[in-house]
């Protein structure tokens, strides 16, 4: 895994056919700054879980092509070590066992409180090396994921959903470049439709909200190499 392609670790994969939870789930998560790609079966999760590098993977049991314990041990036979969330009706503990034995870190059973399931997500998404530090800055920009707001200093201005998912790429690369695919799949995922100027569109807008706050940093275009946040007066790498 490259180093752009760590950048996707504000999104969550959400292995879940049923739909009514899966838009709870989605929704609830979202007003954490963590965004979901909802997938409905074994197969499908098991293609996107080996192309995106997601910070979670959250499995329900039932699914309707198979036990979600499955995609997990699918997942840990290829060497793919992303932190697994179970989701079960059952409650029982040798449940709870098989879980854990097949490579589960974490397990939830059914019904549960959306604070919870939250709150199991994010202690999962911390344990990564790259994510000990929680905080979100960069020189004279920090985010507040929980309520969506790019801050400098006590000034700060509120981000769609995608510009913040855009915006934890950046930041968390630290003047590093992002390749643009990579931002496209952090703030839309693979199941919506982007058309091809919404990147631009997104990318404008944080511009000026970065012009409005008055930070140091500038949203720049690394020609070959994607986008990045560089202090106004750095000269670009050659």
């Amino acid at each position: 895994m490259t180093e752009s392609t760590r950048q996707l670790h504000g999104r969550i994969a959400l292995v879940e056919d049923h739909v009514r939870l899966s838009v709870l789930v989605k929704r609830g998560l979202a007003g954490i700054g963590i965004a979901a790609d909802v997938f409905p079966t074994l197969a499908s999760a098991w293609h996107a879980v080996g192309d995106q590098p997601y910070a979670v993977v959250v499995v329900d049991r039932g699914l309707p092509d198979g036990d979600g314990l499955e995609l997990v041990r699918w997942m840990r036979a290829a060497g793919n070590t992303t932190p697994c969330l179970m989701l079960t009706a059952r409650d029982a503990l040798h449940d709870r066992v098989d879980g854990l034995d097949a490579g589960a870190d974490d397990y939830l059973a059914k019904p549960f409180a959306i604070e919870e399931l939250a709150a199991r997500v994010r202690a999962l998404m911390r344990r990564p090396a790259e994510l000990r530090d929680p905080r979100l800055a960069h020189d004279d920009l920090s985010l507040r994921p929980e309520d969506g707001r790019l801050c400098r200093g006590d000034e700060s201005v509120s981000l769609a959903p995608a510009e913040l998912q855009i915006m934890i790429c950046l930041l968390r690369a630290a003047g590093q470049a992002v390749r643009r695919g990579t931002l496209e799949a952090a703030a839309w995922g693979m199941g919506d439709a982007v058309t091809p100027n919404a990147l631009d569109v997104a990318l404008h807008r944080l511009r000026r909200k970065l012009a409005a706050i008055e930070s140091r940093q500038a949203l720049v275009n690394l020609r070959a190499h994607g986008y990045a946040l560089r202090a106004g007066d750095a000269p670009a790498p050659p």
